[in-house]
């Protein structure tokens, strides 16, 4: 654990010592705010649902964008061996930068409560589950995007290549549920199920079935894993 919260202390900082987080930090609380104040002060609807629908949006292109240097970076300096003599396992690094990556989501979505404040002290008949399941929701899509991030980035020394490997990934699992009508009967289902947007959708309608938060969890656990045996080969090549 302690050198989880070094890895995790190093990232965060590196984050904020560069322009990066707070581009994502500004962007996204402009972007919300946007689609916030449409519908609430325009439209009268005291909910968060077009909001919630945005930030997935928001997360297909930013998440592959905060997350492309956070592995790539350190085999493009060659800090990658230096780091790989140290007491350090691949599980402890890869779970410190993950955690880094996920925290810097984490702030941006906290950024957006400002809009629940607003909701409960001007709103009315505010559905407090929908809004709470909505948020935790989107935390579980933040982190499984982080992941997948994580691992383009693990594959290639190159940040822009590691941006369109996680965009390209995260597009894919996001837009699995899009293509049904083209896909045999036969893999519905089976389709269904991989695609992040229909276990969001059913947490995001108030309804928690562990159904969805073992999906996310698997997904997460699944590209980490992926990372971790990526780094170990080429450790040893």
């Amino acid at each position: 654990m302690f050198n989880i919260r070094i890895i995790l202390r190093r990232e965060i900082q590196s984050f904020f010592n560069s322009p990066m987080a707070y581009i994502f930090l500004v962007i996204f609380a402009i972007v919300s705010g946007y689609f916030f104040t449409n519908t609430f002060f325009l439209f009268g609807q005291s909910d968060l649902r077009v909001l919630f629908d945005m930030i997935p949006l928001v997360y297909l292109f930013f998440i592959p964008a905060v997350s492309m240097g956070l592995i790539a970076r350190e085999n493009n300096i060659g800090t990658m061996e230096t780091i790989s003599t140290m007491p350090l396992s691949t599980y402890e690094f890869v779970i410190g930068k993950f955690l880094a990556g996920f925290c810097l989501i984490m702030l941006g979505l906290l950024a957006t409560s400002i809009h629940f404040i607003t909701l409960v002290f001007v709103g009315t008949n505010i559905d407090y589950g929908a809004i709470f399941s909505g948020y935790l929701g989107l935390a579980l899509m933040g982190a499984t995007f982080t992941s997948i991030g994580i691992y383009a980035s693990s594959v290639t020394e190159n940040q822009v290549v590691a941006f369109i490997i996680g965009v390209f990934l995260v597009l894919v699992f996001y837009m699995l549920d899009k293509t049904l009508v083209f896909a045999p009967q036969s893999i519905v289902g089976i389709i269904q199920f991989l695609a992040v947007d229909y276990h969001l959708s059913n947490i995001s309608r108030g309804v928690i079935d562990s159904r969805n938060i073992i999906y996310f969890l698997s997904m997460i656990g699944f590209f980490i894993y992926l990372t971790i045996q990526t780094l170990e080969v080429r450790r040893w090549k």
